[in-house]
């Protein structure tokens, strides 16, 4: 399992390397750059509250259909097209309240008109979670993979040639921006949908009927409940800031540029938890141990975020001197800041995904939603003290504070629900390897005079190379995976 598991992640991830930092930072970033007014900035708030709202798009039958397909494969048939019914009957709600609520905060005009290609998208999106959820639950994780990247890969191409051809590029509006990803999320669907039929013989049907659509949304009600918590305390921020600071659609455009980075870092951490789901409950199913597949992935995981939180913090000015035009006036120093609060939540990002998923696969729903509820609070009451006085700032404090309770306490729960046992030793070798990073990074820009990027590829080198100092990777394991059936 663990050589099956290690392949087809270095399989996921290698793809994604391939086309999501394009997108990220080749045409996320320069539209960007591109539109003016802070048009970006209201992007990133609508975007936020369409994100929030999902507890009504989703209603957490992605989750429950992963792990309900992944350990019941020969239920996907019959299912499907009552999930499938179920997810077109809760889009068209998701997109009456979404709407309802962006005119209740005022937004009106060319603002809702941005919304509506936003939640369709979104609509399109989740709709394409859903097909690569049963994918992903018959471990066709390559497949997956390869769908995951789709979608971008042709926004990329659309929006690239918009971005460089003369006439567009000059006049480019943002409105263009969402209906590539309407177009691109629209295709990967229909593409998602024909491999799943070609590989498990799923029928395009709609089964309206209103007790099997209502049994599934109350079995599905728990992963709601966790979803719509789950967004609030990661995307209530940007649009709290744009709403409450005086300034706000600045504000946004600075936590914009910032949130973008981590979230491309995120990715990375989403496609573990893809995996580890339906990974997760096929094992559980089965009465396997799950916790040498845990360690491997925080042995994976962990060492690699502290390296990449350490290196945003100590690179923070040159990162997003080179991205922005904006953090090259005179506020570049709240550039810099929030990007660094941001970025040193990555690890709790990450223990999150380990743990979280690990619960949601064993079907401890009240354990996750009482944690959640907790996350919600805390996040909510920290971000109305203090965007009002540091704006996006005080978003960006709340957001690392926040994710580390939460991070602490889904390994906690997980320790105690699953009877994980406690590795002192590897703790102890996480947090060492924590400290010589930091050291490492502080000694890298003092003592090594080089431009900042070679500075950084220094720190990232010899931070590779520690791994295997520490243990957390071992080229006789390699070897094992690699010979291992």
């Amino acid at each position: 399992m663990r050589r099956f598991f290690v392949k087809n992640i270095l399989f996921v991830v290698a793809v994604n390397l391939l086309v999501k930092p394009v997108w990220t930072l080749l045409i996320d970033r320069s539209v960007q750059n591109k539109v003016v007014g802070g048009q970006y900035g209201t992007y990133q708030a609508l975007l936020s509250l369409s994100i929030i709202f999902q507890i009504v798009l989703d209603f957490g039958i992605t989750s429950y259909n992963s792990r309900t397909i992944a350990q019941n494969p020969e239920k996907l048939p019959t299912l499907f097209p009552s999930m499938l019914s179920a997810r077109l009957v809760l889009m068209g709600l998701y997109m009456v309240l979404a709407y309802s609520w962006a005119l209740l905060l005022g937004y009106n005009g060319r603002e809702l008109l941005l919304l509506l290609g936003i939640l369709l998208f979104q609509s399109l999106n989740s709709l394409l979670s859903f097909i690569r959820s049963n994918i992903a639950a018959l471990h066709r994780f390559k497949t997956d993979g390869i769908l995951s990247i789709t979608d971008r890969l042709l926004a990329i191409v659309i929006c690239g040639v918009l971005l460089l051809y003369p006439a567009t590029a000059n006049n480019f509006k943002i409105e263009w921006f969402v209906a590539t990803q309407v177009a691109s999320y629209l295709v990967t669907a229909v593409a998602a949908y024909l491999v799943l039929r070609r590989i498990a013989g799923v029928k395009l049907q709609f089964v309206l009927h209103a007790p099997t659509i209502l049994g599934i949304i109350k079995q599905s009600l728990p992963y709601a409940l966790l979803i719509f918590q789950m967004s609030v305390y990661n995307r209530a921020d940007a649009m709290m800031i744009e709403r409450m600071c005086a300034n706000g659609k600045m504000q946004a455009d600075i936590w914009a540029s910032a949130f973008r980075l981590l979230d491309m870092a995120n990715m990375f951490g989403l496609m573990f938890a893809t995996m580890l789901l339906p990974l997760y409950g096929r094992m559980l199913s089965n009465k396997q141990d799950v916790q040498p597949i845990v360690k491997l992935c925080g042995n994976l995981m962990l060492p690699l975020s502290f390296v990449v939180a350490i290196a945003g913090i100590i690179f923070s000015a040159d990162i997003m001197h080179l991205l922005y035009k904006g953090a090259k006036t005179s506020g570049a120093h709240e550039y810099q800041i929030v990007f660094s609060w941001l970025m040193a939540s990555f690890p709790a990002w990450c223990i999150m995904y380990i743990y979280s998923t690990l619960l949601t696969a064993n079907g401890n729903l009240k354990a996750l939603n009482y944690i959640a509820f907790g996350g919600v609070l805390f996040n909510l009451l920290l971000n109305f003290y203090l965007i009002p006085r540091y704006e996006a700032v005080g978003g960006a404090i709340t957001s690392f504070f926040t994710q580390t309770l939460l991070s602490l306490a889904f390994a906690a729960a997980c320790a105690r629900i699953l009877k994980l046992q406690t590795n002192i030793k590897w703790i102890l070798a996480l947090l060492g390897y924590l400290s010589f990073a930091i050291i490492l990074a502080y000694g890298t820009i003092t003592f090594v005079q080089v431009n900042w990027l070679l500075q950084a590829a220094v720190f990232f080198g010899v931070s590779t190379l520690m791994l295997f100092v520490f243990r957390f990777v071992s080229v006789s394991g390699i070897k094992q995976l690699a010979n291992r059936e």
